[in-house]
């Protein structure tokens, strides 16, 4: 069983044990998640079983949306609600200026760079931050640069606000929220945490863990879990050479991929399904059979992943 599924994570449930739960239910050998969710966290979480392990990190990549809810007037060590309160701020005062807070908030749209909460799981000389946090450690860390692509604000009412949030991968909610607390003045950290997308993977689509395995509507083959990448269908010997992981020289021009032989008739051609300047492309039989995933690189497509389906 080599597909894909569209997970609703459960509260207070690591993605891993999201992982081990799916795996026995379905009885596979093999299963990893597209991007992790932290404990408080529900909402989609894309795991990977038995070959489609091997294109976690294509979906990973994709874009993402959120919904938080943030209380304002606190501060806490992990951004979030179990962490231990840092700082308190007087918000009797505090007036709800939707129109303000907007302002505020339209500073983080864009490009903009992000320092990674210490309770996290990026790994500094081997180390998780998270590991190094628990024992009171604190160190510097490198801002990121991610992008925002709208934050919307669905609901304000004294102390919290609740917030929609596009963005690319890579984005620390967390510290998103954090960062709008400072520049309200008041602090805030997370009290809700749901992600309702991840590229066409959507919470309206998603299955509970109780609703397995029976919610098909949850279930994608691998080839339609990497719809959002361009195809191409290799016969001859350019599926030959691709099979055994070897590249395929190209001419490319400005989306078009063609090769070098555009005889109509040639048994190398490369016929392309859908164009694209993404670096990555899904191989495919002349049976229009998935195998594997290539990357475009100057005049040639390197094979990248090879699936056994």
């Amino acid at each position: 069983m080599n597909i894909v599924l569209n997970l609703n994570k459960d509260y207070n449930l690591t993605s891993h044990d999201a992982v081990t739960l799916v795996k026995k239910l379905f009885k596979v050998r093999k299963a990893g998640h597209a991007g992790t969710l932290d404990l408080i966290a529900t909402g989609v979480l894309v795991v990977c079983l038995n070959e489609a392990t091997k294109v976690a990190s294509f979906i990973s990549d994709l874009d993402k949306e959120y919904i938080m809810t943030a209380k304002l007037g606190e501060s806490t060590d992990t951004y979030d609600a179990e962490g231990k309160v840092i700082k308190k701020f007087q918000i009797s005062n505090f007036k709800f200026q939707i129109e303000e807070i907007k302002e505020i908030t339209r500073r983080f749209t864009g490009e903009i760079e992000q320092i990674p909460p210490m309770y996290s799981a990026i790994k500094v000389s081997g180390k998780p931050l998270y590991k190094l946090a628990r024992k009171g450690i604190e160190i510097e860390r490198k801002p990121r640069k991610v992008k925002i692509y709208s934050i919307e604000i669905l609901k304000a009412q004294s102390p919290f606000l609740t917030i929609k949030v596009s963005c690319s991968k890579g984005t620390y909610i967390r510290s998103l929220c954090n960062d709008i607390g400072e520049a309200l003045g008041v602090g805030a950290h997370i009290t809700e945490l749901m992600r309702t997308k991840i590229g066409q993977f959507s919470i309206e689509n998603s299955a509970k863990i109780s609703e397995l395995p029976y919610k098909t509507s949850s279930l994608y083959s691998i080839d339609a879990a990497l719809n959002h990448l361009p195809e191409i269908i290799l016969d001859g010997d350019n599926l030959r050479k691709a099979k055994n992981g070897n590249p395929i020289k190209t001419v490319t021009s400005n989306e078009l991929i063609v090769t070098s032989k555009e005889k109509e008739n040639s048994t190398n051609s490369l016929l392309v399904a859908r164009c694209s300047l993404l670096p990555y492309i899904r191989l495919k039989s002349p049976e229009g059979r998935l195998f594997g995933i290539g990357k475009i690189f100057n005049n040639s497509i390197k094979i990248q992943r090879l699936l056994n389906l």
